[in-house]
């Protein structure tokens, strides 16, 4: 059976602004586009709609992909949420659900200017990506030395931990379930599927 590619991602964008900015990105199957603005809720997406309809225009809505499986949906709606950034994090959107690692955790004594966690996420998933197709390309797996070699992830700084980068990123693939172990424990193996 062929993946299901009814899924599309959208934007719900302000009028007011030229050119139009988008104030929401999602996924959705048929009207879910559209569903929002039929009777706004209270979240700040329904106050935001509320607000343009109350001064007499039209939220705009725009299909941005569509024909994409649900996995596809989901990866180029957070990628967009990240890269525009949430109203949390100094970025244009009213959504609320942060993409994967994002986190609200502040401290007070550290800086962080807008936009660099966004960055972070973005380039994060490009390096999940990058160590998952070379662990797919090895059936009998891939050690952490081989990511951090072969992907120029191994760091020259001076104390022990010279490949900690790259065995980050493969603990975050083995905790979304993309990665396991081998039966030696030594190399990681691209989970099927």
């Amino acid at each position: 059976m062929a993946d299901d590619t009814t899924y599309y991602v959208y934007a719900l964008k302000d009028p007011r602004a030229s050119p139009a900015l988008p104030f929401y990105i999602g996924k959705g199957v048929g009207t879910r586009s559209h569903d929002h603005l039929v009777k706004p809720d209270s979240t700040r997406k329904g106050l935001r709609i509320q607000e343009i309809e109350h001064v007499g225009y039209k939220v705009l809505v725009s299909r941005l992909v569509d024909s994409l499986t649900e996995t596809q949906a989901i990866k180029l709606e957070a990628e967009l949420i990240a890269a525009l950034g949430t109203i949390d994090t100094g970025g244009l959107l009213t959504n609320t659900v942060m993409p994967s690692g994002l986190s609200k955790k502040v401290r007070a004594q550290v800086v962080v200017p807008s936009g660099v966690q966004e960055k972070a996420q973005i380039g994060l998933n490009l390096l999940k990506e990058s160590v998952l197709e070379l662990a797919k390309a090895n059936p009998l797996g891939i050690t952490n030395s081989d990511a951090a070699s072969l992907l120029g992830l191994r760091s020259d700084y001076g104390g022990g931990s010279k490949d900690y980068l790259s065995y980050s990123v493969l603990g975050v693939l083995m905790r979304e379930g993309k990665l396991a172990r081998s039966s030696s424990g030594k190399k990681h193996i691209a989970r099927v599927g």
